[in-house]
């Protein structure tokens, strides 16, 4: 088996990704970032445990650097980056900033475009020949697109044609490979995921991203202010393209065992689920009454209207779309099997979520 690198390994898809392949019996090594509060090791440990909570066992085929995203071999010396990258690897691109304001452009650049950029050179440096880089990319790198969105490369665009930096920074850095790939021979592939969200099958979830953000903003509202009915601008008829975890797991562990890959991959859900459906789940199980309501002005908005249009400044720009992702690539590679969201999954995933947090409030 080709040994496994992931950096950024302790966030919500890739401590998955790896609780998979050490199952697998995949050798991982894992690049954290370590804090003032946490060491590397300890941040990768308490994520794997997050995963399955009743495992808590050493893992003999994981090891963990701490590292730096944007220094020069990763603030490595020159022994251990030859030890990171001996043999043949499968390198994973995981580290981003998840961040999408104005006031956060520079550290979302720097992360999200100079972060790839120093992967790709180091493992230009050190990697054997029959190494490959994987690149997790998002979706929205599309931006403000109005046809399908294609398994390809697109150009560069100026900020206007994207709904936020995070965006417009992922499309850079899908083009930061692109020229490594054209220019220095970058044996490179391009993944990209649409929202995450929990476990299809249990309804576990474990992320507070996108729509579960929208869900603990609500659910603290509705706490505050019971049985309110809050009208909220977005389109009921509009989706969001959602993808369970487990269905993520088992596309990136495909992709592992696969030798010949394509360039890119959409991977992202054939199914998606309305915005109407998120206002009815949170509704049945929250003591609240929202409202879409596309046509809503802020000069209409009572007061909890206004707290709820604040607190989705991120999620608000995502209200009103229906993308068309194409999955050619993706089809061919894996055939769908029924794990896509549907509304009752979609349903479990939130009760999970709701829960976990009243119990984390009492």
């Amino acid at each position: 088996m080709k040994r496994i690198i992931i950096n950024g390994a302790n966030g919500y898809v890739a401590s998955h990704f790896v609780h998979e392949l050490l199952a697998l019996g995949y050798e991982v090594t894992a690049l954290v970032r370590g804090n003032h509060a946490l060491s590397a090791e300890k941040r990768m440990s308490n994520a794997l445990s997050a995963v399955h909570e009743d495992d808590h066992k050493p893992y003999k085929r994981l090891s963990v650097y701490d590292y730096s995203l944007t220094e020069h071999d990763f603030s490595l010396t020159p022994e251990q980056m030859r030890e990171l990258f001996r043999g043949d690897v499968d390198y994973f691109h995981f580290a981003a900033s998840l961040k999408y304001d104005f006031k956060s452009k520079e550290e979302i650049f720097r992360t999200n475009i100079g972060g790839v950029g120093n992967s790709a050179a180091a493992f230009l440096n050190y990697a054997g020949k029959n190494s490959r880089f994987f690149l997790i990319s998002t979706a929205y790198s599309c931006g403000n697109i109005t046809g399908p969105f294609e398994e390809k490369f697109y150009d560069n665009e100026e900020i206007g044609a994207f709904r936020n930096y995070y965006e417009q920074s992922k499309r850079f850095a899908e083009n930061v490979v692109r020229r490594s790939m054209e220019e220095r021979g970058l044996n490179a592939h391009i993944l990209r995921l649409s929202q995450v969200v929990g476990n299809s099958k249990t309804g576990v979830t474990k992320t507070d991203y996108g729509i579960f953000d929208f869900a603990k903003r609500v659910q603290g509202l509705a706490l505050r202010y019971p049985n309110k009915t809050v009208r909220v601008r977005v389109n009921p008829e509009a989706t969001q393209n959602l993808i369970p975890i487990d269905t993520v797991t088992r596309y990136l562990i495909k992709t592992v065992e696969t030798g010949k890959l394509p360039a890119i991959m959409n991977l992202t859900s054939g199914r998606s689920v309305k915005n109407g459906h998120f206002a009815y789940c949170l509704n049945k199980l929250l003591p609240i009454t929202l409202i879409p309501d596309l046509s809503l002005q802020r000069q209409e908005m009572n007061s909890l209207e206004r707290i709820v249009a604040i607190g989705m400044s991120f999620t608000g720009g995502y209200g009103d779309l229906n993308i068309r992702f194409e999955t050619a690539n993706l089809d061919r590679l894996i055939p769908v099997d029924g794990n896509e969201p549907d509304e009752q999954s979609i349903f479990r995933m939130l009760a999970y979520f709701v829960s976990n947090l009243t119990e984390k409030k009492k």
